[in-house]
């Protein structure tokens, strides 16, 4: 998407790939992005934004840094251009060559791509390739659309099969368009798989150039999530075709797209980097070569939030602060049960929802619905956005109570700035309130983990912590401790250095 006020220069040392974070949405990963560009000013870096829709962002929420250099922002469905209709019979070879993206796609071979899926130009070159007209028009794009329903579609409805065929591949047409025009850089750097991975492996395939996988989440995982909980997604069978025990074949046939993905992504990169042992394991049993996998846990400046520990009163404030997106993934509504809990022993208290409510406002609705049914409207304040640096002296205990995580930089900072933390047992938050190891165990425990989906449990682990003073104390201190020890900027920066140091030479 062409903007005039976005910073453009001809070249780049790094480019950043991002899907759906900075610079358009605050917290989390956006944080990690613009804190890593700021970390080395000597480097030139570029990004492109990947979203949906320009509608779902609210502009800019970030002061850019001086040294990104070149932003470019791309909304999938909005620049989802129709080529005119022209019908032909479609190239041959392309379309011999796409079936073997489709059986990949089903049952992927170790080798990866056929080495022509994996160029941009194949996506663009209607001669030896596939491009977007022929794949929507071509007659054999028509025969193997009805050949794949005939022989794997177990949903009854050809209708739903084809426009999900239609609506699922047509964004690889778009990255390829991006890829193919794209400024030149030294890396690439995605911080996900889905969209910005495949760009990222386009890019590199295209470029020659190395790739950069940083996995805060697995992606795939949160799709599998977001995808289960998605609506839209049709099941057409009727009640005697269903298996209680199988998910609709369009959810099954989303999940495998988006593993395509991230499985294209891992073959490309050079680097992949985890935030813990958790979200390797998961990537080696995803595809990814072990050797290319390095454990890099999220860093923060420590100094900028270790002066906030003398401002809070002597006594932990009543306030329980779930810090995040109101979105399904957070689970905000069983924070807003436990709160419920909570107040019938403790009236005083106060549960504030900390973060952006328009990505899904439909949910945000709800979930202020739930705090209103359950009489609490006035004990659970949805406050927007706010700057952790205000917001941390004035709450007693920061909570987590997500069905998925990475590495929250937030739980870091709240550390930082003495506040422990409630978590579900989720990414690696246990590994944050508890240790690994010996050495990290004898910190201490920096709060409490329970499962995800209880808000009893949820409630009486809050409980435990601010009503006991002792006991905050012990789980503000290992906190601190755990954060100055294993989880400083500085640490950050020096592996991210040398991994940019060997991808730039």
């Amino acid at each position: 998407m062409a903007d005039n006020r976005l910073p453009r220069v001809e070249k780049v040392d790094v480019m950043l790939l991002l899907e759906g974070t900075f610079p358009y949405v605050s917290g989390g990963v956006s944080s990690w992005v613009n804190q890593i560009i700021r970390g080395f000013p000597e480097l030139d870096f570029g990004a492109v934004f990947i979203g949906s829709r320009a509608d779902e962002y609210d502009g800019i929420k970030y002061e850019l840094p001086a040294n990104l250099k070149h932003l470019q922002v791309h909304y999938l469905h909005d620049e989802h251009t129709i080529p005119p209709i022209t019908p032909c019979s479609g190239d041959a070879q392309g379309f011999e060559t796409l079936k073997r993206l489709h059986g990949w796609f089903a049952n992927p071979h170790p080798d990866g791509l056929p080495a022509e899926l994996k160029q941009a130009s194949f996506y663009l070159n209607a001669k030896g390739g596939v491009d977007y007209s022929q794949f929507l028009y071509a007659r054999r794009s028509w025969e193997y659309i009805c050949e794949l329903y005939s022989a794997q579609c177990t949903d009854p409805s050809f209708v739903d099969y084809f426009w999900s065929v239609r609506n699922m591949h047509a964004p690889i047409w778009q990255l390829a368009a991006i890829a193919g025009s794209l400024i030149p850089a030294r890396v690439y750097h995605t911080v996900s798989t889905g969209y910005a991975g495949f760009l990222g492996g386009l890019l590199h395939h295209h470029t020659g150039r190395p790739l950069l996988l940083s996995e805060h989440g697995i992606y795939t995982k949160e799709r599998r999530i977001d995808i289960f909980n998605n609506e839209w997604i049709q099941d057409n069978r009727n009640a005697l075709q269903r298996d209680p025990t199988e998910i609709s074949y369009f959810r099954d046939l989303w999940i495998r797209f988006f593993e395509t993905l991230g499985r294209f992504c891992y073959d490309a990169s050079g680097r992949i980097v985890s935030l813990y042992e958790g979200v390797r394991q998961r990537q080696i049993s995803d595809g990814a070569l072990p050797e290319k996998i390095s454990v890099v846990p999220n860093g923060i400046d420590v100094a900028r939030f270790a002066p906030l520990r003398s401002t809070r009163p002597a006594k932990p404030p009543l306030v329980l602060a779930l810090l995040g997106r109101v979105v399904p993934i957070k689970d905000v509504k069983t924070y807003i049960r436990a709160i419920r809990i909570l107040v019938s022993h403790i009236p005083e208290l106060e549960g504030w929802v900390v973060g952006p409510d328009g990505e899904d406002p439909e949910y945000a609705a709800e979930c202020r619905a739930l705090a209103q049914s359950l009489e609490i409207a006035d004990r659970v304040r949805f406050t927007g956005f706010m700057n952790p640096v205000e917001l941390f002296p004035q709450i007693g205990l920061l909570v987590l109570s997500s069905i998925s995580e990475g590495l929250p930089l937030v739980a870091l900072e709240g550390f930082a700035a003495g506040v422990p933390l409630v978590s579900t047992d989720v990414g690696s938050c246990r590994q944050l309130v508890e240790g690994v190891g010996e050495e990290d165990q004898a910190l201490g425990v920096a709060g409490g983990i329970v499962p995800i989906n209880s808000p009893q449990a949820l409630a009486e682990a809050c409980r435990k912590l601010i009503g006991d003073q002792e006991a905050w104390d012990r789980a503000s201190q290992a906190g601190i401790n755990r954060v100055e020890k294993l989880y400083t900027q500085q640490q950050m920066f020096e592996r991210y250095r040398a991994l940019y140091q060997e991808a730039l030479s």
